[in-house]
């Protein structure tokens, strides 16, 4: 079998196959979309990207996602900790049940927050009654963001608590550190990594979310309304340029944070 992979036609084969499937798949869609965005023109996509709207829905999904972000590097790291180093019923349950957003449909997520925090439950009666709004307003979309992104930073922070030298530890214990200076010296730099990496991964996913969100978010223009709702009322609207020139942004927020996580790991490896 190894003489077979070994093959120089075999391995030949094999790149043939993987150069063109990342062409068919991601490579042309891409390019299709930057090209598609400037199919009208130059001036045609600078109007488009211009418009009001567009940079409103952009901000929101921008600042929200940083909400979303900053939150799950906080949880994240705290649920990674506590999955890795205590033993307790259930706790193979719970590891299990980090994976359940990237399993579940979306859209079945947003109707979870909807039954969750809506008008008609408990949780938003008493928002209501304090003069908070969740559901249809800016909280919903940051919980819809946090949910589906919940298990990045957890999944990047957890293989680093394994391979973390316990030896380190054990030193600053006996030199009579505290619990929270370990955690802070010892501990906290070599999980910094994957709270970075896991971090950037979830806000560029939230950039992009539109399931969960477009069930709660209420989409009114200027207020509620994120960049991938935005883009699907353009489609509807029959202006797929203008569509395009707003996902060009997006990808291309993409395409730096992904950049900026292989450059920090490139960094941390050597």
């Amino acid at each position: 079998m190894n003489a077979v992979l070994n093959h120089k036609g075999a391995l030949w084969g094999f790149r043939t196959t993987l150069l063109l499937y990342m062409f068919l798949l991601i490579i042309l869609p891409i390019t299709g979309i930057y090209a598609h965005s400037l199919s009208a023109g130059w001036d045609m996509f600078v109007e488009s990207i211009s418009d009001p709207l567009a940079w409103k829905a952009v901000w929101l999904t921008l600042r929200l996602s940083l909400i979303a972000m900053v939150i799950n590097m906080v949880i994240g790291t705290i649920a990674a900790w506590v999955l890795h180093r205590y033993q307790f019923p259930g706790r193979t349950l719970l590891n299990s049940l980090v994976d359940l957003p990237f399993a579940l449909p979306t859209a079945v997520g947003g109707l979870m927050i909807l039954l969750l925090l809506g008008p008609n439950s408990f949780v938003g009666q008493w928002a209501d009654a304090v003069g908070i709004r969740i559901v249809f307003g800016e909280p919903a979309i940051v919980v819809a963001m946090v949910f589906v992104t919940f298990p990045f930073v957890i999944r990047a922070v957890q293989p680093l608590l394994e391979e973390a030298d316990k030896t380190q530890e054990e030193a600053a214990h006996t030199l009579g550190a505290s619990k929270w200076r370990t955690f802070y010296q010892v501990l906290l730099p070599q999980m910094r990594p994957g709270i970075i990496s896991g971090g950037m991964l979830a806000f560029s996913r939230a950039m992009a979310e539109f399931g969960a969100v477009v069930l709660v978010a209420g989409n009114i223009p200027g207020k509620t309304l994120i960049a991938s709702v935005y883009i699907f009322g353009e489609i509807e609207s029959d202006n797929p340029q203008g569509a395009a020139a707003v996902s060009v942004i997006l990808l291309t927020l993409s395409f730096l944070v992904l950049w900026f996580i292989n450059t920090l790991q490139a960094k941390e490896g050597r």
